[in-house]
């Protein structure tokens, strides 16, 4: 097989669980925010706006990023970035979204907590009209300090209801996850699930990803395919049931390919691997369009596809009646293609 129909993958229900929502900002969106807000971005149009997306590697790529950010500053445009977002998911098959936020790259800048948070919410509630079911899961910078992802697990505590768990992104470099072990004891304690990023081909990566099993205690890993180094890690993640969130798109800029044969290999070696699309404002593709390169790239066949779909579900944060509803869907929708 060289490829699977389109339509199919995105006839499937799935849940899409390693999204960030601030890397949905598209230029047409970042170019209205800035005449919106009167921030001075550099550039008068959407060609001019989405040049600047380019880099070469992660640390380049956080050098965008964050700077792109300064058009987000009322609860208005965060509710407007998330249902930008929450509408292409579903035209994608998306019926459950996990979603990242990064509060302190807002409230470093002067944006109070409560901005960010209501205008997201506001989005989650709106998604059910969307046929989507959404959440929220609040991340932690891993490039600040452990005393600022306290403070902002603290700041998140009023917002208890809105928020499902926690993770930890941004440049992993000299940031190894055992910096913010207390706060993930802490955050567990108050209830949140956890993830964690390890990201690919980094220092450390097979140290780290055994401290985010071993230490911290998640349930999911973010990117996390250097695992294969270490076939003891393997076992262990397929055997406690560990979820992955793979991006074969993001993956191809900022490593040499999209990890392609990895993420497959992890697939049919039985592991709960599960497909998203990162930040798809820069990296070229939404959730459909990362499982079709990577059905493409590895030559997956359809039982393949459906089941990185069943994945998602099943290692989604959702109530246990809901995912049964929609691992039913998921059977209906297959067997009828």
């Amino acid at each position: 097989m060289t490829s699977i129909d389109r339509e199919f993958i995105d006839s499937l229900p799935k849940a899409e669980l390693h999204l960030h929502i601030e890397g949905t900002l598209e230029p047409e969106l970042k170019l209205e925010l800035a005449r919106r807000n009167g921030v001075e971005i550099g550039q008068s149009t959407v060609e001019e706006v989405r040049a600047t997306y380019a880099f070469t590697d992660l640390t380049s790529f956080l050098s965008v990023y964050y700077p792109a950010m300064e058009v987000l500053v009322t609860e208005q445009d965060f509710h407007d970035l998330a249902i930008a977002y929450l509408r292409r998911a579903a035209a994608d098959g998306v019926i459950r979204a996990e979603i990242f936020f990064d509060p302190q790259a807002h409230t470093s800048r002067g944006v109070p907590f409560s901005t960010v948070i209501d205008g997201l919410w506001s989005a989650v509630q709106e998604a059910p009209a969307l046929g989507v079911d959404a959440a929220l899961i609040m991340c932690f910078l891993r490039d600040h300090s452990a005393d600022s992802a306290r403070e902002t697990l603290e700041a998140s505590l009023p917002y208890r209801d809105r928020i499902v768990g926690v993770g930890l992104d941004s440049d992993e470099r000299g940031n190894p996850p055992e910096k913010f072990a207390d706060v993930f004891a802490a955050a567990k304690e108050a209830g949140y699930r956890l993830t964690m990023h390890c990201d690919i081909d980094q220092e450390q990566s097979i140290a780290n990803i055994a401290t985010v099993l071993h230490s911290i205690g998640v349930e999911r890993i973010d990117h996390g395919t250097n695992i294969l180094e270490d076939p003891a890690l393997v076992a262990e993640a397929k055997q406690h049931g560990i979820g992955f969130t793979c991006c074969p798109l993001s993956n191809s800029f900022v490593t040499e390919e999209m990890k392609g044969r990895e993420i497959a290999t992890l697939l049919r070696d039985g592991l709960k691997v599960s497909i998203a699309s990162d930040d798809p404002a820069y990296f070229g593709g939404y959730v459909g369009d990362n499982i079709a390169a990577l059905a493409e790239a590895q030559q997956l066949s359809r039982d393949e596809v459906v089941q990185l779909a069943r994945n998602s579900l099943k290692i989604s944060w959702a109530d246990d009646t809901r995912i049964q509803e929609w691992l039913r869907r998921l059977e209906d929708a297959a067997s009828a293609r």
